[in-house]
Parts: C-alpha cells; sequence; structure tokens
C-alpha cells in the first residue's frame, strides 16, 4: 500500500501529469478521448500518452477503446485511498485540520430552513446552453432554488435560435443576459450550494475553486450554436439540447435534499449528467 501512495504522489508531483489529472477529474465520470484531452492541455499525442500511462502505472486513470477511439477516466477507488492516505495517517484525521474542508455543512440543514440553493450553470458562451438551464430551472423551482448562469468565453449576445425557443416555452427572455464567469467570483459573490459545467469546453478549463464547497457537477450536451443545415435542422437541435435539459431539471428538482448525504447527493447529481451521454463523446 506505502508503495502505491507513494507512486500516486510521485505521479502526481509532475506539473502537467497534474494538470491532466485535474482536469479529468473536473469531467469525472465522463470517460474523455485522447484527442479532447491533448486539444484542451495543448499537448502533442505522444506527450499526452507519456503522461496518460504514467497515471494509469499509478493506479489513479483508467483506459477504455471505444472504436478507434482511446478514452480515460478517473480511477476514483484508488484516488480516494491516495487522499484518505494523506488524511488518516498525514494529518491523522485531525477534526480541527479536515473538517473545515472535508465536511462541509449537510444541504440537508439548509433544506430545512427558508434558504433557497442557488445554482450555477457555466458553458463557454453563454449564450444557449446555459441560459437554458437558468431558464429552466427558475421557472420550474424558483421557490426552492435560485439559477444563475455565466460563460468562460461569453458572447456579446444570446443565440437567436436559443431566444426563440425559450419564447415558444412561455420563458421570459428579458431577464437573461449573457454573463462572464468573473461576476461570480470573488469575497462579496453569490455562495453557490451547486455548480454544473454544461459544455465539454468549460469544464476543461482550469477555474479557481468555489467558496462553500458547492456539490459540482458536469453535464456535457452537445453545442446546438454548431448545428448545421437549414433554419429548421438548426432550430432542432436546441430543441434537442432543451429537452435534454428539461429531463434533467426534473431528476435534479425531484431530489430529496434533506435526506441525502453529500456523497448520495454527489452520485445523483453526477447521474443525471451521464442518462443522455451514454455513447456520445460530445
Amino acid at each position: 500500500m506505502e508503495t502505491s501512495i507513494h507512486t500516486s504522489l510521485s505521479t502526481l508531483g509532475h506539473p502537467q501529469r497534474l494538470a491532466l489529472f485535474r482536469l479529468l477529474m473536473r469531467r469525472y465520470p465522463d470517460r474523455v478521448p485522447a484527442s479532447e484531452l491533448a486539444q484542451a492541455l495543448g499537448l502533442k499525442p505522444n506527450t499526452l500518452s507519456t503522461y496518460v500511462n504514467a497515471l494509469m502505472h499509478a493506479g489513479l486513470v483508467t483506459q477504455e477503446r471505444v472504436g478507434t477511439s482511446l478514452r480515460y477516466a478517473i480511477h476514483m477507488e484508488a484516488t480516494r485511498k491516495t487522499i484518505d492516505h494523506l488524511l488518516l495517517d498525514c494529518c491523522r484525521g485531525r477534526p480541527d485540520i479536515c473538517s473545515p474542508h472535508l465536511y462541509p455543512p449537510p444541504l440537508g440543514e439548509r433544506a430545512m430552513s427558508d434558504r433557497k440553493f442557488n445554482v450555477l450553470f457555466i458553458c463557454t458562451g453563454n449564450s444557449a446552453r446555459s441560459i437554458f438551464a437558468e431558464s429552466i430551472l427558475r421557472d420550474m423551482a424558483q421557490d426552492r432554488f435560485v439559477a444563475y448562469s455565466a460563460g468562460t468565453r461569453p458572447r456579446s449576445e444570446l443565440n437567436p435560435f436559443a431566444l426563440e425557443v425559450l419564447a415558444q416555452k412561455g420563458h421570459d427572455t428579458s431577464v437573461l443576459r449573457s454573463k462572464n464567469i468573473t461576476e461570480f467570483q470573488g469575497p462579496d459573490a453569490v455562495q453557490f450550494d451547486f455548480v454544473f459545467t454544461v459544455c465539454n469546453r468549460a469544464a476543461n478549463e482550469e477555474c479557481p475553486s468555489w467558496q462553500g464547497q458547492p456539490v459540482t457537477a458536469h453535464w456535457g450536451l452537445p453545442d446546438p450554436v454548431a448545428a448545421t443545415g437549414s433554419d429548421a435542422e438548426k432550430s432542432l437541435a436546441f430543441h434537442q439540447v432543451y429537452g435534454a435539459l428539461r429531463n434533467r431539471m426534473v431528476g435534479f428538482t425531484n431530489l430529496p435534499l434533506e435526506t441525502l448525504d453529500r456523497i448520495s447527493l454527489q452520485k445523483a447529481v453526477d447521474g443525471l449528467g451521464q442518462i443522455e451521454n451514454e455513447g456520445s463523446s460530445t
């Protein structure tokens, strides 16, 4: 066990291997194609192969072949053992050190109060997917949640097809605008209970950690803005993404937040992000 822990820590001591590990953690439980990893990190394929092989040797990453594509994911059990070793052996599990960071207040305690849950949806452009998610949650459960959205590189205007779909579904689009993620960072920013990325590109980017340790998950969906063809075909792409997000939001708003512990809640929101993605590389 000691040898395995030492190998894991030594492997993660390399800056670029650590960057690869962190990216896969942000995408967990997704299996990410090697080509996407290389592009996101700006690595040559042979360099990526060297780094990912080191992580696999340390037992921190698993590999799966889908057709001609190799895909990688975090080996969560091995990762958890490495972290547990640091806490239980090095820190001796001292509550004065560990508890404030590893054991945030249960969401169940907040669910029993009158305070609403703050939820942030992130994509790159904040012009379609995250805007859909914000609008759907606001109208579906505004008595329990306050919905926000932002982009890592927001567009100057919302996508007209997205606005058309929202209007057709009866959402108020006058309250919507593209926002930069920096609006929600800093000491005076809103403290979030949940943060969801809804596009792979945004999830692949490095972002500062969020205050208050919100529950986070990746709900990646295809970018409808990238759809080609006739206006009808483009509109269909937007309707499909809207429908997928609405289905996830139904599941999310029906979660018994007052009874789920933190681990069960994390598994639940991870699962919601995987249902429509099975077999998809988007």
